[in-house]
């Protein structure tokens, strides 16, 4: 079973925090409130988000890496995990 099975409850719970966050920024859109009032809820946003990628990052981590059936499995791994991280830091 995959860890993110594992964890599914909670990572959905997740979800459902940030899609109400991007909500209350397209209501303050909306509404036009001051933006730094809508910065701020992006900030809150991308801290979510980053939250929820570093739980991802850090399960997937012990499970595929740590945890590897073997040899080849974490050579796997690894290359997922730094083809992400290349992504993720353009």
């Amino acid at each position: 079973m995959s860890h993110t099975t594992l964890q599914k409850k909670k990572l959905i719970a997740r979800i459902s925090r940030l899609k109400g966050q991007m909500e209350a920024v397209e209501r303050a859109l909306e509404a036009e409130r001051p933006c730094g009032e809508i910065l701020q809820l992006l900030a809150s946003i991308r801290g979510a988000l980053t939250g929820l990628t570093g739980e991802v990052l850090d399960d997937h981590l012990r499970e595929h890496v740590l945890n590897a059936a073997d040899d080849a499995a974490r050579a796997e791994a690894v290359e997922e995990i730094s083809e992400v991280l290349r992504t993720y830091i353009r």
